[in-house]
């Protein structure tokens, strides 16, 4: 790298670093070539996990490795890659510290560092929940799914305390509950074991509902009671007695269980809470972003994607795909011609798992609620087939 060699880091080696840090390269072939622009990742780990996936390891449905790839191998040869967690971002002085003790001067910056399950932030939930949303707690999830022989199974979805951004991977608990009653039929058990999906009463864009968003919360009673699976709205976890196994709302209600899937509060990762550049509530860390430019506000060379962003938009993998695009040109419209061009509509698409093997196409964005298809056994192969091959080619930035 020259003096005069622009440096673009892209800290976060999960789907949306890895996919812009790609993308860059594509864009700025032309000037990496010339020595005018370099493209350096920051990552913690030196494995890429397919974390999503994790929710199909809680049923069985996937061997741990196969959710894993050497991030150097989904990474185009011109990305500069080390694996070196940031500890501190320096905005100030436009370099961040690693845990290496080295620092790396940037140009640009793109954050992606994703979110944190944080069970321990509700009294009780560490010691007696369980959730899919990493492998080792997929894992003991799965062993209790696997055992269950009658009980009950209580579902709680826990949402962050700062207004309007939602949990993590938002249709996740539906997928999981329809899931999970499926999974129990075939295991013969279904008629002994009580399913009981709950949802808390800030909804944040609907009141006393079950899901974030009109259309689905519309026929998911519906669908429900064909399964027999009760629920409850209204119901705001806010402690677990793990010897009783009883979890209790804050609006004064209570239920057992013999199983607490719950979906867990979330935080950003320590180094962009400790920034303390985020506004956000109960110290989650979620960095301001700008609604249509996803640049980090207070600043004019820092991006923010993905789940560490403050936006009422999901916190998945659909999300960071239609993000990326938005920040390559942002950055390169910046470099080329002095102003940002491209804007982000806040577009999330997905693919629904509505049991296991059915698949629901599904899209939204800051101006409509989600559009939803029928789940069909077509959805659940092309779901299946991301799952199994097009996630890579899209980390790859090929799709």
């Amino acid at each position: 790298m020259t003096s005069s060699t622009k440096r673009i880091i892209v800290v976060g080696g999960g789907i949306g670093g890895t996919m812009t840090a790609n993308n860059l390269v594509a864009k700025f072939y032309p000037e990496i070539l010339k020595g005018e622009i370099e493209i350096m990742m920051l990552s913690n780990s030196p494995n890429h996990i397919y974390k999503p996936a994790n929710m199909y390891v809680a049923f069985n449905a996937y061997h741990p490795h196969e959710l894993v790839r050497k991030q150097r191998s989904l990474l185009r040869p011109e990305i500069i890659f080390h694996v070196d967690g940031v500890e501190s971002f320096e905005f100030e002085q436009n370099r961040v510290l690693c845990e290496s003790g080295k620092r790396y001067d940037y140009e640009y910056l793109v954050i992606s560092t994703g979110c944190i399950p944080a069970p321990e932030r509700i009294e009780g939930l560490k010691e007696a929940g369980d959730h899919f949303y990493q492998t080792k707690a997929a894992q003991q999830l799965a062993h209790k799914l696997r055992t269950i022989e009658e009980g009950r199974i209580f579902i709680t979805v826990n949402f962050p305390k700062t207004p309007n951004v939602p949990h993590q991977c938002g249709i996740a608990p539906i997928e999981t509950t329809l899931m999970l009653d499926e999974y129990l039929r075939k295991r013969g058990v279904r008629d002994r074991v009580e399913i009981i999906y709950s949802y808390p009463t800030v909804s944040q864009l609907l009141r006393n509902c079950l899901f974030l968003q009109k259309p689905t919360c519309d026929v998911l009673p519906t669908i429900f009671d064909s399964k027999n699976i009760k629920y409850q709205r209204g119901f705001t976890l806010d402690k677990v007695d793990p010897e009783a196994k009883i979890a209790y709302s804050e609006e004064g209600n209570s239920q057992e269980f013999d199983i607490l899937m719950a979906t867990p509060p979330i935080r950003a990762v320590d180094a962009v809470i400790n920034s303390g550049k985020s506004q956000a509530q109960n110290n989650e860390g979620w960095l301001p972003t700008d609604f249509e430019t996803l640049k980090m506000y207070g600043t004019d060379n820092v991006y923010v994607m993905g789940d560490t962003v403050d936006l009422p938009v999901s916190k998945a993998g659909g999300t960071c795909h239609n993000q990326s695009p938005v920040i390559v040109e942002n950055i390169a419209s910046e470099i080329r011609r002095g102003y940002t061009s491209a804007i982000y509509d806040g577009k999330v698409q997905a693919i629904a798992q509505m049991g296991l093997e059915a698949g629901m196409p599904l899209w939204y964005d800051y101006k409509h609620d989600v559009q939803v298809a029928p789940p069909t056994k077509l959805g659940g192969l092309m779901r299946k087939t991301f799952n199994r091959g097009i996630y890579w080619a899209v980390a790859r930035g090929i799709v």
